[in-house]
């Protein structure tokens, strides 16, 4: 940890992505404490109030109101929590099973392998986003539903990584040796072949947490994601957009969120994968 720390403030740019990303994650955690009125409070009287700075804002809505007068700082705050959670959740279902797959994959070869990877190249003929509109649009929008919808087009990229690297590690001559030692195949997949491939998926993972934080914000923006009655990113982008002229801060502010949000992340990603993989540094 000291040598990882170490490396992370030589990276101004990595530290950045970080000091966001905690940031965003301590909001989230804390977001019934620090939310200045109830996310979900409406008040007709108080609608498309404007922010605190701007000609007739107001200090009880520092960042302004909605089409309805809800208040957009406590909805940002609160939809911290909707996209950070989908976001790992889907990564951690996604990347498990996938993981798991891919190396099973690239152990056992032979027909496992063929039905494992031709199931690959079927999930990844559709486009992710496509896919996970369409499967909302039948069975409807609900956090759990985009959590399964997600999880379903986040495997296949974990699953190719987690085979090639397992067929990498599995031509080492370690291997070789713990076979004719008589090792059984589990102890030297959880002794020798998952040590060796964790880091690649580490990687992997941070990318497609930015990725499913995007794809729920869309999902959400389309009207097909997380119930309209739960504050998130993309819904709070999708109710705005109508008033861009007259109200730009009810979906700019959440966009802004939005965009910080997936830019630490990929910040991050960037840096674990130079980390890593010393030879992928310029």
């Amino acid at each position: 940890m000291s040598e990882i720390w170490k490396q992370l403030k030589s990276s101004p740019v990595a530290l950045t992505g970080v000091v966001i990303l905690t940031v965003l994650v301590f909001v989230a955690f804390v977001a019934p404490l620090i939310a200045p009125l109830d996310p979900g409070a409406i008040d007709i009287r108080l609608r498309l109030t404007p922010p605190a700075w701007a000609d007739g804002g107001s200090v009880d809505h520092l960042l302004g109101t909605d089409n309805v007068g809800r208040d957009v700082l406590s909805r940002i705050i609160y939809g911290a929590r909707v996209s950070l959670f989908v976001g790992v959740a889907t990564v951690a279902i996604g990347g498990v099973i996938g993981s798991i797959l891919g190396l099973v994959a690239g152990y056992f070869r032979g027909w496992v392998e063929t039905v494992i990877m031709r199931l690959v190249d079927i999930q990844l003929a559709f486009p992710s986003i496509l896919l996970a509109v369409a499967i909302m649009a039948l069975v409807g929008p609900s956090m759990m539903n985009v959590i399964f919808v997600l999880s379903l087009a986040t495997w296949a990229p974990f699953c190719r990584v987690a085979r090639g690297q397992t067929l990498q590690v599995c031509n080492q001559e370690y291997i070789t040796a713990a076979h004719s030692l008589g090792l059984k195949d589990i102890p030297i997949l959880i002794r020798h072949v998952i040590p060796n491939i964790i880091n690649p998926l580490i990687v992997v993972a941070s990318f497609a947490l930015a990725t499913n934080i995007i794809n729920e914000a869309s999902l959400s923006f389309l009207g097909v994601g997380v119930p309209p009655s739960t504050p998130t990113w993309g819904g709070m982008l999708g109710e705005g957009r109508n008033y861009l002229r007259i109200a730009w801060w009810v979906s700019t502010l959440p966009g802004i969120a939005l965009m910080l949000c997936v830019y630490s992340v990929n910040m991050l990603g960037d840096w674990l994968r130079d980390y890593y993989d010393p030879r992928l540094i310029d």
